[in-house]
């Protein structure tokens, strides 16, 4: 299928087909198009006309494009929707898909859509999934997969592939078990298609398989998934049994989430919030950092009142005119240092001891500091500032982006060690405490060298 864009004009033409109840010309016109695009109409239009599509195309066109929908539009459609209505949509869908729309559903109408799907095993398969952890690779998988005994024979599993296949939307790989269920390997296509038809299936599976275990955490697949370039990956229990797959679109999915948290955190943030919430949910998300950036803001003061001697030398007034360059400089750098790490640590890069880190840190920050120091003491010519003051709002800066850098580094590794999301070392967290930091050193080694 060619790639399709929806734009304003055939939005526009769909909504206004929709206006007029015209279901012949809508059919035609919605037939072509990729279920995520149909998603994305959905999205745009009202509620009520989401609901009057769904309606008139039927569950086979608009199962997968309501698994595409924004989980928030999608609730309030899933809430006109009958029971039975729900229940035709979640039996189009894969298990994975199916569970994720239950799981949003309150729990009275949990079960009351979930009585109306007639699909036994499809309804098994559903119950079973919805009771894993969220973000666990159990709640990730989908139970629809192709797997052969490796008592078979090439010819009776060829059969049995094909019987499988009809349930299943893409056949990414075929596992192998033995007759406990227990993952024993992967079939090649084209080890399968050239060898003996009376062969079995024991004699031309490959044992090495990648998995991962029902517990696991959704980012700890989605890096082994993204590390060894994988479409889909079995997942097993404790007694290795095969339980599901994950595929890579899941995994995509698990990528952009996590990269929108970090990204808020990283912003100060601390809830996964959008910009249609409402202003309570956005006022909750937001003010805990400011607060802190307030605090930040106030201890800065204080260390400002201990140094307000410096007002009464008039040759050393300029150094106050310095603060914010010294504050922002601080911030900067410690920005910068923490969300190299924190991307190292999000791919798994981050290796070894930390003072290889630190010393690396430092060394970076020592030709930076320097480089930035030749120009304040070449600005302060420029003004006719004595040497003596720029030599010392030069060598503080040097001081303060040194340390800015070992907290920008230092910090995340520490989180990530205690099992808090890095991320947060990013935001206001590092640029307040960096602030701080950068002004007292500021002002105290200029007291130092310049004895005021």
């Amino acid at each position: 299928m060619a790639t399709f864009q929806i734009d304003s004009l055939f939005l526009n033409e769909v909504k206004k087909l929709i206006g007029q109840k015209d279901k012949t010309r809508l059919k035609r016109k919605l037939k072509p198009i990729h279920y995520a695009d149909l998603g994305e109409i959905i999205e745009s239009v009202s509620i009520n006309d989401a609901i009057y599509l769904i309606k008139l195309l039927g569950s086979e066109k608009t199962a997968d494009a309501l698994a595409e929908v924004d989980p928030d539009i999608r609730e309030g459609i899933l809430q006109k929707l009958s029971a039975k209505e729900i229940a035709k949509e979640v039996l189009e869908l894969d298990t994975d898909d199916a569970a994720d729309i239950i799981l949003e559903l309150p729990e009275e109408r949990k079960e009351k859509v979930m009585s109306q799907i007639d699909d036994d095993e499809h309804l098994n398969d559903i119950r079973d999934l919805l009771r894993y952890e969220e973000n666990t690779a159990g709640s990730l998988m989908a139970k629809e997969l192709v797997k052969v005994q490796e008592d078979l024979s090439v010819l009776k599993c060829l059969n049995e592939m094909r019987a499988q296949a009809e349930n299943v939307t893409r056949v990414h790989s075929i596992y192998v078990v033995d007759n406990k269920n227990c993952l024993k390997g992967r079939l090649s296509l084209k080890d399968l298609i050239t060898a003996n038809s009376r062969a079995k299936v024991k004699d031309i599976f490959i044992p090495n398989v990648d998995y991962v275990t029902v517990n696991q955490e959704s980012e700890e697949v989605a890096k082994i998934m993204s590390k060894y370039d994988l479409e889909a990956i079995p997942v097993i229990n404790s007694k290795r049994e095969l339980l599901g797959r994950i595929t890579i679109d899941d995994i995509v999915d698990v990528i952009k989430e996590e990269a929108e948290k970090d990204y808020q955190l990283a912003a100060g943030i601390s809830a996964d919030v959008e910009a249609d919430d409402n202003i309570f949910d956005l006022v909750k998300a937001r003010l805990p950092w400011l607060f802190l950036g307030l605090l930040g803001g106030l201890g800065s003061v204080f260390i400002l009142q201990d140094f307000e001697s410096i007002m009464e030398e008039p040759k050393l007034r300029n150094l106050f005119f310095y603060t914010p360059l010294i504050a922002a400089m601080a911030g900067n750098v410690g920005v910068q240092s923490s969300a190299i790490i924190v991307q190292g640590i999000a791919n798994d890069i981050v290796k070894g001891p930390i003072y290889n880190r630190l010393f690396k840190e430092i060394g970076l920050s020592l030709i930076n500091g320097l480089s930035l120091a030749l120009v304040i003491l070449i600005f302060g010519q420029f003004v006719n500032q004595t040497f003596l003051v720029s030599a010392t709002i030069a060598g503080s800066m040097m001081l303060v982006i040194v340390v800015a850098a070992l907290v920008g580094t230092f910090v995340p590794i520490v989180l990530n060690k205690r099992g808090i999301d890095p991320a947060i070392a990013t935001g206001p967290f590092i640029t307040t405490a960096n602030d701080i930091f950068g002004i007292f050193l500021f002002f105290y080694l200029a007291k130092i060298i310049l004895g005021f």
